[in-house]
């Protein structure tokens, strides 16, 4: 951060870019967190864009700014700075003009990488300030070609084709032949591209699936499964002993599953690939789920809630004691939005510890301990140990028996804040799995504050964005007016031509009051607490997803998919 926080605060709300009052929160987490933390709170809050800041920097640096998304950048130009000059100094070439290169720096102040760059490239150098993960961005996209199989195979010696034949052909493979075909070269290549790749487009988990001819490898990508590329037999077992060499794995172990994780720094930013293996008919099948550290830190304010849910979820968290249940299939995101209420409770005035399975990111300020049932740390006995750590809030990764759950209950029920994830098809419903579970029906209406139900729908692609007029029976099943005009997306390179980009969590809030409570202590039905509920005002997953649709954000084809369905 170049501007200080007052000045930088004083200039985004001359331009009506943030308001006193977030001004005052940046302030706050400035003075706990150290320099830098003012500019990185407003953005992860989501109140303003990077480039706005970038652009006050550049003014009070006296240069210019440059957004490298809106233009095109000239690789052959880009490349006279060699890629590990560029990566040192984290610059590229935005532009030439005569002797002129327009160089795109996160720091235009950086003396030495000036007179280093004058002395490379023999221009004049004229420094731009660009946001650093831009910058990375593009030297990855310029600097890096990533090889697809078909090249990696066209490079393959004959000696290397034979040896990978004659390991795939061979019944009984030794360690070191799988080994030494692990460390060749076209399978290092290999190995590489498809991980770089997946990061490139945003996967949250890659897929090696052997049959009897093929390997394919697919990407899940906004929760969509896509077949990225396909290649022969003969790499298979070269191909997944890379990957379990990485993952500290028992490569010559290919009868029973294996667990492991393999840390990256992909771009600048710490991933982990979770490395999980299955045996198949084929061979083994090798699931990785990539886990980005920094996509978690975000800001309740951008998970999708609507204003009104949002206040009254922040008044939710912010209690003393109780439970407040997150519910949702695999892959709903219920782990993002607890993470997300951490990062809103951590203060240096609260001590919040977790148990979970696994830590899937580290969160400053938070204990975190992960469950290992082989030494005998189950979600309950790690659960009534952090009680005796003077815990202010406590979350649960998963609550899965009858003695995680009671405690859990006793934990609220003794001055504790508790958050905790369930699986439940929707809210009321996680009430009557707590009953089946064994908990008593007066603990649970005396514990129980709130229950977040919520999915993930993909959202529209901006750049393909186009307005229509759905079929009036389309509407009509939706419950939205004839004639109303709704938004899909046409397909572009941006979105690999499926009409969306990111997702967006739909959510059903209840917030349980005195009525509930009443029901619930009574044992009543799902049906009938959703009954009251919906009396008291509340949103179901449905009419959250439907607002969705009107408000341009996702598609009715999506929320169909994922809301009406199962």
């Amino acid at each position: 951060m170049f501007t200080p926080p007052e000045k930088l605060g004083k200039r985004l709300i001359e331009k009506s870019l943030i308001t006193g009052a977030q001004f005052q929160e940046a302030m706050q987490a400035d003075n706990t967190n150290g320099d830098g933390a003012f500019d990185s709170f407003l953005i992860s809050k989501g109140y303003v864009d990077e480039i706005e800041i970038l652009r006050i920097d550049a003014e009070h640096l006296g240069c210019p700014c440059v957004d490298l998304s809106e233009i095109e950048l000239d690789p052959k130009l880009v490349k006279i700075i060699p890629r590990h000059i560029a990566e040192k100094y984290k610059v590229i070439i935005a532009s030439k003009e005569d002797k002129k290169i327009n160089l795109a720096m996160v720091n235009p102040l950086n003396p030495f990488a000036l007179d280093d760059i004058r002395t490379l490239t023999s221009y004049e150098v004229v420094p731009m300030l660009a946001s650093e993960s831009q910058i990375l961005e593009h030297i990855h996209d310029v600097y890096t070609s990533v090889s697809t199989a078909d090249d990696i195979l066209d490079h393959m010696d004959v000696q290397e084709d034979e040896a990978m034949k004659a390991i795939e052909e061979e019944g009984n493979l030794s360690t070191s032949a799988l080994q030494a075909a692990a460390d060749e070269a076209p399978v290092i290549r290999l190995g590489n591209s498809i991980i770089m790749q997946a990061c490139k487009d945003g996967a949250s988990d890659i897929h090696i699936e052997p049959s009897k001819s093929a390997v394919r490898i697919r990407f899940r990508i906004d929760g969509v499964l896509h077949e990225e590329m396909k290649f022969p037999r003969k790499l298979h077992a070269a191909l997944v002993s890379r990957f379990k060499i990485l993952a500290k794995l028992d490569i010559a172990e290919r009868r029973i599953p294996q667990d492991g994780r393999i840390p990256l720094k992909v771009e600048g930013k710490e991933v982990d690939l979770r490395v999980a293996t299955l045996p198949t008919i084929w061979g083994e099948k090798v699931t990785m789920r990539i886990l980005d550290k920094s996509s978690v830190l975000i800001g309740l304010e951008r998970l999708g809630f609507s204003s009104d849910d949002l206040k009254v979820f922040k008044n939710m968290i912010q209690k003393p004691y109780g439970i407040i249940f997150a519910t949702g299939p695999t892959g709903s995101g219920k782990t993002t939005t607890l993470y997300a209420v951490l990062n809103e409770l951590n203060t240096l005035d609260k001590n919040l510890i977790s148990i979970e399975d696994p830590i899937e990111y580290q969160l400053t300020g938070v204990a975190q301990a992960q469950v290992n049932t082989k030494a005998g740390l189950t979600f309950a006995g790690g659960l009534r140990s952090m009680l005796r750590q003077d815990p202010d809030i406590v979350m649960v990764g998963e609550l899965r028996d009858k003695e995680t759950a009671e405690v859990a209950v006793q934990a609220s029920l003794t001055g504790h804040l508790v958050l905790a994830t369930i699986h439940a098809n929707d809210s009321a419903s996680t009430i009557t799995r707590l009953f089946h579970m064994g908990v008593e029906p007066f603990l649970v209406s005396s514990s129980v504050i709130c229950i977040l139900a919520q999915r993930l729908v993909r959202k529209i692609c901006p750049e393909c964005k186009v307005d229509y007029t759905p079929p009036p029976e389309a509407l009509e099943r939706l419950g939205i007016p004839p004639g109303t005009k709704l938004y899909r997306g046409r397909g572009c390179e941006f979105c690999r031509d499926t009409g969306y980009l990111g997702r967006i969590g739909v959510y059903e809030l209840m917030a349980v009051d005195d009525e509930l409570r009443t029901l619930i202590s009574y044992e009543s039905s799902a049906p009938a607490i959703r009954r009251k509920a919906l009396e008291l005002g509340m949103y179901t997953l449905q009419q959250d997803g439907i607002r969705k649709v009107i408000e341009g954000v996702t598609s009715i084809e999506e929320v169909m998919r994922v809301l009406f369905d199962a």
